[in-house]
């Protein structure tokens, strides 16, 4: 059985919920296909949570790497185009600030995905989902680990599949927050198992 390796983040900033976390324990286990999701949740922080990843990579050898993080204030479900190489932003949660940080100096300037982002987005759309591709992950920590991700990707394998996936908040988190978007959690889990889907899928033709 091949693996999928699903990474969720921890809550970080003003945000005491992620639902990512949920997602990644909800599809863990999950049989698509070929592949079997391997669910994890990364700490957010810049340095640690890069060789969390790292060490996770290690350990399960998976063969297709996606990142999930809360896009709080979107409320699509937005698949990410491009990792950029540089760290930006605000503090990660043991107050470390990057500022105009290259992620590697020896690496590219950016990384495009390999994952089907447009035909996520049309099944998520044909299954009633609101989606749209996006051209921006930031410069945080959901970039930092995309960047990482299909960085390693190229490094190993030019066919393997990495890529990185926002999502709006939560219900609960909406609540809790009071100024953004949210969606049912069962909603949340079943527009990434679409996305994840597809993604198999691609692997395939």
């Amino acid at each position: 059985m091949k693996k999928l390796l699903l990474t969720g983040f921890e809550p970080f900033l003003n945000f005491k919920i992620n639902p990512t976390m949920e997602v990644v324990k909800a599809l863990d286990g999950l049989q698509i296909g070929e592949f079997e999701v391997i669910g994890r949740t990364m700490v957010v922080d810049f340095k640690q949570s890069a060789e969390q990843l790292q060490q996770l990579i290690a350990s399960e050898q998976p063969q297709m790497i996606i990142s999930l993080g809360l896009a709080g204030g979107r409320s699509k479900i937005t698949p990410e185009r491009i990792a950029i190489n540089i760290r930006d932003g605000e503090p990660d949660n043991k107050g470390y600030t990057p500022q105009d940080e290259v992620i590697d100096d020896q690496a590219n300037d950016g990384y495009f995905t390999n994952l089907p982002i447009r035909k996520m987005v049309n099944s998520l759309q044909q299954a009633g989902y609101p989606a749209e591709i996006s051209n921006s992950a930031g410069t945080y920590l959901c970039n930092n680990i995309m960047f990482e991700g299909i960085r390693y990707a190229q490094r190993q394998n030019s066919e393997m599949l990495a890529g990185f996936i926002h999502i709006p908040a939560n219900f609960e988190l909406a609540i809790s927050h009071g100024r953004i978007a949210g969606w049912a959690t069962r909603d949340l889990i079943t527009a990434v198992q679409i996305c994840l889907e597809e993604a198999v899928k691609a692997t395939q033709s």
